[in-house]
């Protein structure tokens, strides 16, 4: 192995040190990261330089890239390449949006506890996001370690989840924040979709929890019963002892596993200084429910 590996915390985040992003990895060298990503399930990349093009291919060593769902919305013009998330808050022409801006209001919602992609039929597996430019205060994100989560919860309660399935959607955890901008075909190319509450995490082989403010309904399930027990989920999932705060540094990369992780944005003064950050996203094999062998019925569910 040619990099080092410096634990931040136990078994939840770890720095990467003595590697350059820019260069190819040998097999032996992705063999070798893909296994510290199983037990680290946060992976900090410092001191790197990296151009889109370099940050894409070594996101591609993991698996296929998403495309952004920002090349649905209708709202602005791509600032960055399709595969890129532009989690910034800079418009097209690289200057700070406006308090009054449709993007920047849609991208409040990333200060909520989610997962990427949950809200999609075949979600993320991880995400890789490299900062060039960060405010001097503000603007950290917390991760939440949804393995040892699960590993506290009672017995009880584990065997409740079990084949629990929750319907994700983008529209959900936007509301939560008062956005309902879509277009009707916004509304068609994202429906809701199933995800399962408990999986198996294909790395570690550990159980964990899936949740995200993505998820707003059990299916079979009575509603209100369901958002308690989501709501409980997440507050048990966000204690302290689960969760790690990334201060970030520029041209730092940060790498995480949304199989097993939530993470959300933290303030900062987002009208007076610039925040550029870029997201590669690595989707996962299939989607959880296949995953776990779990199938609700749909019609039923309606």
């Amino acid at each position: 192995m040619t990099f080092s590996v410096h634990p931040v915390t136990d078994n939840f985040a770890a720095e990467i040190g003595d590697i350059d992003l820019r260069r190819p990895l040998s097999p032996d060298e992705v063999v070798a990261l893909e296994s510290a990503f199983n037990k680290y399930a946060a992976l900090i990349f410092g001191d790197q330089h990296l151009s889109d093009e370099e940050q894409i291919s070594f996101s591609r060593n993991f698996g296929p890239l998403e495309n952004t769902i920002q090349a649905i919305r209708k709202d602005s013009r791509l600032r960055v390449r399709p595969e890129m998330a532009d989690v910034s808050n800079l418009d097209a022409s690289n200057n700070v949006m406006p308090a009054n801006s449709t993007r920047r209001k849609f991208n409040d919602g990333n200060r909520l506890w989610h997962t990427d992609s949950s809200f999609k039929r075949l979600p993320a597996k991880c995400s890789l996001l490299y900062a060039r430019t960060i405010p001097p205060t503000g603007g950290h994100t917390e991760f939440a370690d949804m393995r040892a989560a699960y590993d506290a919860l009672p017995a009880a309660t584990k065997t409740r989840l079990e084949g629990l399935v929750a319907e994700h959607s983008i529209m959900t955890s936007r509301a939560r924040i008062g956005f309902a901008d879509f277009a009707p075909e916004e509304h068609e190319q994202m429906p809701p979709v199933p995800q399962v509450l408990v999986r198996t995490h294909a790395g570690s082989k550990r159980r964990t929890l899936y949740i995200a403010s993505h998820a707003g309904r059990i299916y079979g399930m009575p509603d209100e019963e369901a958002q308690t027990l989501l709501a409980e989920l997440m507050a048990h999932t966000t204690q302290r002892q689960f969760v790690y705060t990334h201060r970030w540094r520029p041209n730092e990369l940060v790498m995480w596993d949304n199989r097993c992780t939530m993470h959300r944005g933290r303030p900062y003064d987002d009208l007076r200084y610039k925040r550029d950050v870029r997201r590669t996203t690595v989707s996962d094999v299939a989607p959880t429910c296949e995953q776990e062998g779990v199938f609700p019925d749909m019609a039923a569910a309606q």
